[in-house]
């Protein structure tokens, strides 16, 4: 049964339940960003849309990689930390001490668990690891690189987005003669104020991923997303801030949330290593480049999209955001299960435990397939109302009705995507990812440029809904 509740799938629900929930924290606080606004005006909300689009698509880009990579790593190290210390307690079990030789022998054991050789940097933490096993705080390097490579990135994307703000509104559309430019640029540039937050916090919940450990993220997001949301009102509405005290809401929320994990994390592992060589930037630049061709690939497919919505007007770009903000919290809530699978997966390749490998393969592709159908009714009967929640303007709900039956009806798609993606990240075929992902998106982008203008807002929809099907098929193969 897909639902069977045995030792795998406790051990999918433990990691996947959690990792859901705060997945869908954080597009439903974007959610309700987006009521809040739309009860200032549609430009407002037209404008806020266009730069949500770009901050998340930039932050795509810079993240995405980081923090897959980041989870299998994490999750290899882990494993082979576990068989470590289950190695050294068995030995103790059977001589009351073992020579340095046996040791040394132990460790490199372990140098072939790794599927794409990467040993470099394993004799630090496991010796370490084997001398003083009961010290709670390791020091993993794949954890320190993570985090100093998070917050130079964090770094890199607020600059990118504070200095560019008016440039890349100008590519998606809005210029200077547009009512959209003033408030979209203000947002936009307090947002960026708020990535150095951003990439480190994903990059500290990719460590808890590899970990198994969905909860402390939960408890984090949470508690940034509630403050979010109270300080929400009070910005925009008391104090009159209007898109200006989202934005500042936004940013306080995530920094908050950065803070609670790294504290959280520095119980448990040492942050930064004693010396600067046993960081592992090589093994995050090799995969993450080929991530990086990845993400670039579907982020410029979703950009197209918002930047053609724009170009038809404020009513349209409105209805657009507001499907388009649905849709990503209700498939996010796949990523959950490919998350799961992900972490799975890789430490079941690194015990070399296939078996497992495959039953959490077929298992995760089960659930996601029923949570998928599920999605797809639960939507396709309410999101008339739903919409209504975020604004009461005629127009812009007319036209949201046109992209409601394309926002339920690819919920299955999305939810066998995203699986497959995490299927692939764990079993570290990052190659294969990389490269399907970019063939699928050039036909998806000639289907963009060949269907907006002859179909208008129902042509990006159904180029979505063609970008999706052809990641899903893309995992099939």
């Amino acid at each position: 049964s897909v639902l069977k509740p045995d030792k795998l799938g406790r051990e999918i629900a433990q990691i996947a339940f959690p990792a859901a929930l705060a997945l869908t924290a954080d597009p439903l606080a974007s959610l309700i960003d987006t009521a809040f606004i739309g009860r200032i005006g549609p430009v407002e909300l037209a404008a806020v849309g266009v730069s949500i689009a770009i901050f998340n698509q930039v932050s795509k880009v810079f993240n995405f990689p980081l923090v897959s990579v980041t989870t299998s790593l994490v999750a290899e190290e882990d494993a082979t930390t576990e068989m470590v210390i289950e190695g050294s307690n068995i030995e103790k079990s059977l001589k009351e001490s073992a020579t340095y030789d046996e040791i040394e022998l132990l460790i490199s054991s372990t140098h072939s668990l790794d599927s794409n050789g990467n040993t470099s940097k394993a004799n630090t933490i496991l010796s370490s690891t084997i001398t003083e096993s009961s010290v709670e705080k390791r020091v993993l390097p794949s954890v320190s690189s993570a985090l100093v490579i998070g917050g130079a990135l964090g770094i890199l994307q607020a600059f990118i987005l504070i200095l560019g703000a008016k440039p890349i509104l100008n590519i998606m559309g809005v210029n200077a003669e547009s009512p959209m430019q003033s408030p979209a640029e203000k947002y936009l540039k307090l947002r960026a104020l708020g990535a150095p937050a951003v990439v480190i916090s994903l990059a500290t919940q990719g460590v808890f991923r590899g970990f198994k450990d969905t909860m402390t993220p939960l408890y984090a997001t949470m508690a940034g997303d509630i403050s979010n949301i109270t300080l929400d009102p009070v910005l925009i509405f008391f104090l009159s801030l209007g898109v200006s005290g989202a934005a500042v809401a936004h940013v306080v929320s995530q920094y908050l949330i950065a803070c609670i994990l790294l504290w959280s994390l520095h119980k448990r592992v040492v942050l930064l290593p004693p010396k600067l060589s046993d960081l592992q930037f090589d093994r995050f630049f090799k995969n993450g480049l080929l991530l990086l061709a990845r993400v670039t690939a579907v982020t410029f497919c979703l950009t197209l999209a918002s930047s053609m919505a724009a170009r038809q007007g404020a009513v349209p770009m409105a209805a657009f955001q507001i499907c388009m903000q649905i849709w990503m919290a209700t498939s996010l809530l796949a990523d959950a299960l490919a998350l799961a699978g992900q972490a799975i997966l890789a430490s079941a390749f690194a015990k070399a435990d296939y078996g497992k490998a495959r039953s959490t393969a077929a298992r995760t592709l089960q659930m996601g397939m029923v949570l998928g159908i599920f999605l797809a009714v639960v939507l396709g009967g309410s999101l008339h109302f739903l919409s209504k929640l975020f604004t009461n303007d005629i127009d812009v709900l007319k036209m949201t009705l046109i992209g409601i039956p394309f926002v339920a009806a690819t919920q299955p798609l999305n939810s066998m995507a995203f699986v497959f993606d995490g299927i692939n990240f764990g079993a570290s075929d990052f190659s294969y990812a990389a490269y399907s992902m970019v063939s699928v998106s050039i036909f998806t982008i000639l289907c963009l440029l060949a269907l907006s203008p002859l179909w208008g807002f129902v042509g990006i929809w159904v180029g979505l809904t063609i970008l999706m099907m052809l990641r899903m098929l893309a995992g099939v193969w």
